[in-house]
């Protein structure tokens, strides 16, 4: 806030020299209970384009639609029955005024962002028949704090996904698995466990060039996101490997989804430096079951059923039989 407003007496700020009000960097308007315009700075009237003049002994609403008057009066209330200041801070709402804004080309703002400071001038009988407006301009602040959050955000999720497929990287995944597991226990609810892989990604790595084994990874990621819900969790595992957990799935639900994957890949074409790739999967699912001693144990049962796929010829899946826990 500008030190040189808040040292102001506030009960005569109507009688400060318009001279110096105009010299503030600072909007600065009183109005009367009908939210009468009765002063109107230099600072305003070059934001707002509206002459002193102009606005002088007319209804604010009248010269700014954008202004709700019924939510500003109820806004408003405290000053005259309690006396009370009253703020507008633009992280509940960017302006009041929709003053366009007027910093350098580069500025991201199309608008003026606002903080609004509203006080009663109270006259020498103790009443409250007029309130001074303060308009601070806080664009350079706001745009720094959006930034900061913006970057705060894209470092959050840079630390969540995997940069190649998208989904969820292994550590991200593993400890939201853990969170799910624990809510597998308490429900009691079926939810099943896959883990799948690339037939032959070596032979694909050797023969294309890596440059095309990322491409395969890349394309297989799109169609396993294709194929789950919002509130299954996807991720890559490590290298060609993938891991999903189907949320409230039986394992009867999750072999159509898994099959589904399998026909999709062995049908997909991925196109490289003009060669045409091919490539199959294979799955191994295993259904939540409660005798499991944490999450890693359910884990590793799918991937036995993974191991089993490959050892019965790749491009399949199988379904590991939780009844032997």
């Amino acid at each position: 806030m500008n030190a040189s407003i808040d040292t102001l007496n506030r009960s005569a700020v109507s009688q400060v020299p318009l001279e110096l009000l105009d010299s503030i960097e600072v909007g600065i308007a009183v109005l009367d209970r009908n939210f009468t315009v009765q002063v109107w700075n230099k600072f305003l009237e070059n934001h707002s384009a509206k002459k002193v003049d102009f606005i002088i002994g007319h209804s604010l609403f009248d010269h700014f639609p954008e202004i709700e008057e019924k939510w500003l009066r109820t806004k408003v209330d405290p000053v005259f029955n309690l006396k009370s200041p009253v703020f507008i801070i633009w992280e509940q709402r960017p302006y009041l005024f929709k003053f366009a804004c007027n910093r350098p080309v580069t500025c991201a703002a199309e608008y003026m962002y606002q903080i609004v400071t509203m006080f009663p001038i109270v006259d020498k009988d103790g009443n409250v028949e007029r309130f001074c407006m303060l308009v601070y301009d806080v664009t350079e602040q706001a745009l720094g704090k959006q930034g900061m959050e913006h970057l705060n955000q894209e470092l959050k999720t840079a630390s969540r996904v995997d940069g190649l497929t998208g989904l969820f990287n292994r550590r991200y995944w593993q400890e939201r698995f853990d969170e799910m597991y624990k809510l597998c226990v308490r429900r009691d609810k079926p939810s099943t466990a896959v883990m799948l892989d690339i037939d032959h990604f070596k032979r694909i790595n050797d023969t294309y060039g890596h440059q095309a084994g990322d491409k395969v990874i890349k394309m297989l990621a799109a169609l396993i996101k294709r194929c789950v819900r919002e509130t299954d969790l996807a991720g890559r595992y490590g290298g060609e490997e993938f891991a999903i957990i189907l949320n409230d799935s039986t394992v009867e639900d999750a072999r159509i989804v898994a099959e589904r994957i399998r026909q999709l890949a062995q049908r997909l074409v991925v196109e490289h430096e003009g060669e045409s790739i091919n490539f199959t999967v294979s799955l191994g699912l295993a259904q939540f079951c409660s005798a499991f001693k944490g999450p890693l144990a359910w884990l590793e049962c799918a991937d036995k059923a993974l191991y089993d796929a490959k050892e019965s010829g790749r491009n399949q899946y199988r379904i590991y039989d939780t009844s032997q826990h």
